[in-house]
């Protein structure tokens, strides 16, 4: 969740510091800070609120010299304040540390570090790092000696950088299960937790992995495992610029991600279908062979990424005739599993470092089981460690609602879906191809849906001062319902939930009273008339009955105040399109709040602590 940012070189720190912050603040945060060395003297600025407040006081004092550190904090440990924000020093101001992650034995460190004479200013776990590696600093006097000893003693999930007064001509940088990338610069180097942050200096990378230590100088960047010996890593090239992390003329990053979708879908999809309608799904290798071992299915993800594997369960049951489970990834470790090597577990996740996914997969290892992983970040954790991969090509996504990574998830398990079912000889040649070329039209129907915002714009005008909204529908709609709904609370902060439509009678329906929003998914041929049903039950308590649909629907207007038409597509593919109306409501509905869209109270976009 937090951001973190370092550089060396020759350039003021300062400046590249907090215009790599900037470039996080999507990330979602409470305070940021920066720590700079000049001088022989280590400067420190730390602000609670927004990085505006950060920027303000820099200009008035501003920070010089060659070499700094700089964070955003999502407060785990203490609340947000001047003191718990980072970077945090050591008690005799020669080292500064910034951390991403959360360490879960930090009480114990705490309690030992007390007992030797060490005062603690903060409430936070990273406080202890720092006083850690001043412990070891006391012994070796080598700076980068005492970070391996400390971090040898924490438990937990971190990305780390470390500058130190007595050796100003380095930067340190650790890494396990948080997300940390080293720019390439020339005369200058980088590190951050994501790539925005850097991209505007460099687009040559390394990705770090688990228990791996960085020592970057202005020439030179030298990779180290946590037993001191070098590391040779292959450099990545990013291949996406700025402009794609930027809101080319729109007024959010949402609204521009929302109608970013057709070719996010269209780059995800039509570049893994061959000229014969064969899909090519790259880095998946389950053959014949393999997929006759499999007997069930777990999708494990959260979020967004969990109402995703909804979707895929049906697909892929429906299509490949295998069991499916979906589990939210911070319950799986704590249920019981019925996993072993003849299990395949599909881990999605939009960042590739979500902390409970991450532990998931862990877990899956350890009894053998195959894993696939759907993700939209090259070299990510969960990529690293799987067995097979599908990338999502949505691109960067930086409003902290989902919307274009939702929908290229949806694609991937349509792929994977039904390329299941012709590797196990559920569906013949002849509608395989006839499916895929189903998919193919999906980027071109997409596009055609985004034309019924103006009508979202009217309904959101209509349930801006709602106390409460639901969702309902059948099968695969009552799956877009809980991704609809998800959307509408999580950026307007009107309470939303779905429901299954045919359970409103069990309870559900009390909750119904004059003039609350009820939008109904309506898209599945088979249960076409029992959801009418439903939304007649509703309509008649007087609710405001919203529906969504690609069905031409006989007297719609007996059931529905308002109608959103949706392009008819193949039942199975329709979830895609359905979302669309959901996503335009949730957005233009926040916007006559007056709520800040891409940036919603509470929430922050990746979350890598449990």
């Amino acid at each position: 969740m937090c951001g973190i940012v370092g550089y060396i070189g020759n350039q003021n720190a300062q400046d590249i510091v907090v215009n790599g912050l900037e470039k996080l603040e999507y990330r979602g945060y409470d305070s940021s800070g920066i720590a700079t060395i000049s001088n022989g003297k280590l400067e420190l600025s730390k602000f609670k609120g927004r990085l505006s407040v950060l920027k303000e006081h820099l200009k008035k004092q501003p920070h010089t010299g060659f070499i700094g550190i700089g964070h955003t904090r999502w407060a785990t440990h203490g609340e947000p304040s001047d003191v718990n924000s980072h970077p945090h020093i050591n008690e005799s101001e020669s080292v500064a540390v910034i951390h991403n992650g959360i360490i879960e034995n930090y009480r114990d460190l705490k309690a030992e570090l007390i007992k030797e004479g060490y005062k603690f200013k903060s409430q936070t776990d990273t406080e202890v790092i720092v006083h850690l590696i001043d412990h070891y600093l006391e012994d070796s006097k080598d700076i980068m000696k005492a970070v391996n000893l400390a971090v040898k003693r924490l438990r937990g999930a971190y990305a780390l950088g470390i500058i130190y007064k007595n050796e100003p001509d380095k930067i340190i940088a650790v890494r396990n299960e948080s997300p940390l990338v080293v720019g390439i610069g020339k005369g200058e180097n980088f590190f951050a937790s994501d790539i925005p942050a850097i991209l505007s200096y460099t687009k040559e990378v390394y990705y770090i992995d688990n228990e791996e230590m960085v020592v970057l100088t202005k020439d030179s960047i030298t990779i180290y495992n946590l037993e001191g010996e070098k590391i040779e890593k292959e450099k990545s090239v990013i291949t996406w610029d700025m402009e794609s992390a930027t809101k080319a003329g729109y007024p959010h990053f949402m609204l521009k991600e929302i109608n970013e979708q057709p070719q996010a879908i269209s780059d995800t999809l039509l570049r893994r279908i061959d000229k014969n309608n064969n899909l090519i799904l790259d880095d998946i290798r389950l053959d014949e062979d393999e997929i006759q071992k499999i007997k069930d299915i777990y999708i494990v993800a959260c979020g967004t990424a969990y109402n995703a594997g909804l979707i895929g369960k049906y697909i892929i049951e429906n299509l490949a005739n295998l069991r499916v489970r979906v589990d939210i990834a911070s319950e799986f470790r704590y249920n019981k599993q019925f996993i072993n090597e003849n299990t395949l577990v599909i881990l999605v996740s939009q960042s590739g470092e979500t902390a409970d996914t991450l532990a998931a997969q862990k877990l899956a290892k350890t009894k053998g089981c195959r894993i696939l992983s759907i993700t939209n970040v090259v070299g990510s954790s969960v990529a690293r460690n799987s067995d097979d991969v599908f990338y999502t090509l949505a691109g960067p996504e930086i409003a902290v609602a989902s919307t274009k990574a939702y929908t290229t998830m949806l694609v991937a398990f349509y792929m994977i879906g039904v390329e299941l079912a012709k590797l196990k000889q559920e569906i013949s040649i002849e509608d395989y191809h006839n499916i895929v070329e189903k998919l193919k039209k999906l980027p071109q129907k997409v596009k055609e849906t985004l034309s019924v915002e103006k009508k979202c714009i009217e309904i959101a005008e209509k349930i801006k001062n709602s106390k409460s909204a639901f969702y309902i529908g059948r099968g695969l709609d009552d799956s877009v319902g809980k991704e609809g709904a998800l959307k509408l609370k999580e950026i307007s902060y009107i309470y939303t939930e779905s429901f299954a439509a045919g359970e409103l009678k069990h309870g559900t329906i009390a909750l119904i009273e004059k003039d609350t929003p009820v939008i109904a998914v309506v898209t599945q041929d088979k249960l076409l008339d029992k959801t009418m049903s439903n939304i007649q039950e509703v309509k008649a308590r007087g609710a405001y009955t919203i529906i969504i649909t690609d069905k031409h629907i006989e007297d719609v207007k007996n059931y529905a105040d308002d109608v959103i038409q949706i392009p008819e597509v193949y039942d199975m593919f329709s979830s895609i399109l359905a979302v669309i109306p959901a996503q335009f409501i949730a957005y233009y509905t926040s916007i006559k709040k007056g709520n800040d869209v891409d940036k919603p109270r509470n929430l922050a976009k990746s979350v890598t602590v449990e």
